[in-house]
């Protein structure tokens, strides 16, 4: 009997323990990463009766989690990856959202800017057409401006979504550590281990990989390793270390992620940290907003040079050369703060960057280290190495990479580093120079002329200057003189004299090519000629004899050729090579940050879905199905009372054998 009221109460131990289990399911089945629970039980130790083994009921062998660690890495690293393009989408959204803009886009202040130009061509370069396009290039600076600050403020979010990230993954990391320890607490005192905490440790894992890239795996004592990038650990038994947001070396306004070892911080390169909202800032940071300020600024730098170029060619109302239109933004170069320090007889080597041909501008940034006797350009982000140069013995060299100049002074020290950032703020520091109409220089510096005296029909047209005029321009009046040639034998050419002794003489071709033209020049209708940077075009049919001038022009009023070249400019392919304008330029970096915009949705719109399915998969091993937990009740429910009754039996049993005794 005591064997039967033992047996009963096995059974009722381990209804009640399977009943408090399935309530604790219920009760937590909305509770985030928890996992289901079910009481294993096993047959009790039979008693050798010596006529056979009599059972002793039942005993609890485990309470089981129903948890795959396959399943449980496959969501954590589609959630990783998923919130990272999240991340990166909600921060690309906003520059395809700034660029595209009908209204406040740059296109439409572009246009109104060559349109203002084209107007003041068109009436004669009048005060109030004069006025109108001083204040559209006001409108296109300011336009400008406002697109690089906005791109500032998305920079601005970068660096807090940083410090955010950081924050949080250094706080889960805390707890993790803090779970691994109580849980090997009760594996060292040769305790299961606690179910519920695993659940919340695993939970932790998940919600560190919403930030980074975090893979977990096995340690001692049932705790678990966690690591991110290249294999840092983050996390290794009850010890958790820590990452830290510090200001670039080269860019104190720009934050970088370190990882701390003590007392020293290591900073991690981009691309280094994958994945979460982390991976996801630093990526977009990286590969598109740096990229989409250097463009804007390529496009600002590029426009500031080509037209203050030209209109440094013409003259202005008061009859004086033009002077720069535009500011033109130095490079921006930032020297490491690691770099050895100067001294006041031997100062810190420096590096300057200045544009000088914005056709040959790329969209990169570069650093520049002193290495082995060198100084080593690359580009970033892809550190494609792209040009050397050797200093003299004082420190001094020049260096030009993709049009821009690199000029180096003072004595450098091994391993001093330099980030150039050639267009960064190209378009911040855009902004107009002139400020009274009778500045803007809308006359062409040269005037050609026919004599009246002349007989023949023949013209000179297209009187034009580049920048070899302002260099040693040519003594002014210069009269050319048609001598024509004659039938032979032996035959002579049509040829014009009285070009500038001393000075070179070329031929120049509808695409702009030179071909030396010897003495003596041979006239030939519709050619064009070049010396001493000016360039003239000869038409018709003139006589022997017939002369032509090329004389100073600053009484020129109403002259309007250098605007009208400068409208020019619109049209004009002076990027990338020479194959790509103004519009052209900046149409494509709308177009790249839209297709990027674009990518990067779809991209998160399937991770989404294969977040959707992991977390599926998992929850048909983990998850609580409350109408199976339901059913588990009533069964387990009979199991108790069938248990008790069981010990009702063997209790009644006892109180009969009692009663014969008495």
């Amino acid at each position: 009997m005591s064997s039967l009221l033992a047996i009963g109460k096995t059974g009722l131990y381990a209804a009640q323990a399977a009943l408090s289990t399935t309530g604790h399911n219920i009760t937590n089945a909305n509770v985030a990463g928890y996992s289901r629970q079910v009481v294993v039980q096993a047959t009790a130790a039979a008693l050798n009766t010596g006529v056979g083994f009599m059972g002793t009921g039942t005993q609890i062998s485990q309470i089981k989690r129903y948890s795959d660690d396959f399943l449980n890495t496959q969501v954590r690293s589609a959630q990783a990856s998923t919130s990272g393009l999240e991340s990166y989408y909600s921060q690309i959204k906003q520059i395809d959202n700034l660029l595209a803009d009908t209204t406040s886009g740059l296109t439409p202040a572009t246009q109104g800017f060559f349109k203002g130009i084209q107007d003041m061509a068109a009436n004669r370069a009048s005060v109030p057409s004069r006025q109108a396009m001083l204040s559209s290039a006001e409108t296109l600076a300011t336009r400008l401006n406002d697109l690089d600050a906005r791109l500032g403020q998305i920079r601005d979010g970068v660096n807090s979504e940083i410090e955010s990230s950081v924050t949080a993954i250094n706080t889960y990391a805390k707890q993790i550590a803090k779970l691994n320890d109580q849980i090997g607490n009760y594996a060292s005192s040769e305790q299961r281990p606690p179910n519920d905490l695993l659940d919340q440790r695993d939970q932790l894992v998940l919600e560190l990989n919403k930030y980074i890239k975090a893979d977990a795996r096995p340690g001692d004592n049932n705790s678990l390793t966690v690591s991110i990038g290249n294999g840092q650990p983050l996390v290794v038994g009850q010890d958790s270390f820590q990452l830290a947001a510090i200001a670039s070396p080269t860019d104190l306004s720009r934050l970088e992620v370190g990882y701390q070892i003590g007392g020293n911080v290591s900073m991690l390169p981009d691309g280094a940290l994958p994945g979460g909202k982390l991976g996801g800032a630093l990526e977009f940071r990286s590969t598109t907003l740096d990229k989409a300020q250097s463009q804007l600024g390529k496009i600002a730098v590029g426009l500031a040079f080509e037209f203050n170029k030209q209109h440094e060619l013409g003259l202005d109302q008061n009859g004086q050369p033009g002077k720069p239109f535009f500011h033109v933004a130095a490079g921006v170069v930032g020297a490491s703060i690691n770099n050895a320090k100067g001294t006041t007889d031997d100062p810190a080597a420096e590096v300057k960057a200045k544009i000088v041909d914005p056709s040959k501008l790329s969209d990169n940034d570069y650093e520049v280290k002193f290495k082995d006797g060198k100084y080593n350009v690359v580009s970033l982000p892809g550190r494609q190495g792209v040009g050397s140069v050797e200093p003299d013995a004082d420190g001094n060299a020049t260096l030009v990479v993709n049009g821009v100049e690199l000029t180096f002074s003072e004595r450098p020290r091994e391993g001093d580093t330099f980030m150039v950032r050639p267009t960064i703020n190209g378009a911040a520091d855009f902004k107009v120079l002139i400020n009274d109409v009778s500045q803007i220089a809308a006359a062409a510096p040269i005037l050609g002329e026919e004599l009246n005296s002349n007989t023949g029909t023949g013209k000179i047209s297209e009187t034009r200057v580049d920048s070899d005029f302002l260099d040693t321009p040519p003594a002014l009046p210069i009269t050319l003189t048609f001598n024509k040639g004659t039938a032979g034998p032996p035959a002579t050419p049509d040829t014009l004299t009285g070009f500038p002794a001393g000075e070179t003489i070329y031929r120049v071709d509808d695409s702009g090519n030179k071909t030396e033209s010897p003495a003596p020049v041979e006239f030939e209708n519709g050619a064009t000629y070049s010396f001493g940077g000016i360039s003239v075009t000869m038409t018709g049919a003139p006589n022997g004899g017939d002369q032509f001038t090329i004389n100073d022009n600053s009484s020129g009023v109403g002259d309007t050729r250098n605007i009208a070249a400068l409208g020019q400019l619109q049209t004009r392919n002076i990027f990338n090579g020479g194959t790509a304008t103004l519009q052209s330029s900046y149409a494509q970096m709308v177009s790249e940050v839209g297709n990027k915009t674009r990518e990067v949705q779809i991209n998160a719109a399937a991770g989404n879905a294969q977040l959707a399915q992991a977390q599926g998969a998992q929850a048909d091993v983990s998850g609580v199905n409350l109408d199976e937990e339901a059913t588990n009740l009533i069964k387990y429910q009979q199991a108790y009372q069938a248990a008790s009754k069981v010990m009702q039996i063997a209790g009644t049993i006892f109180d009969s054998l009692l009663s014969i005794s008495r």
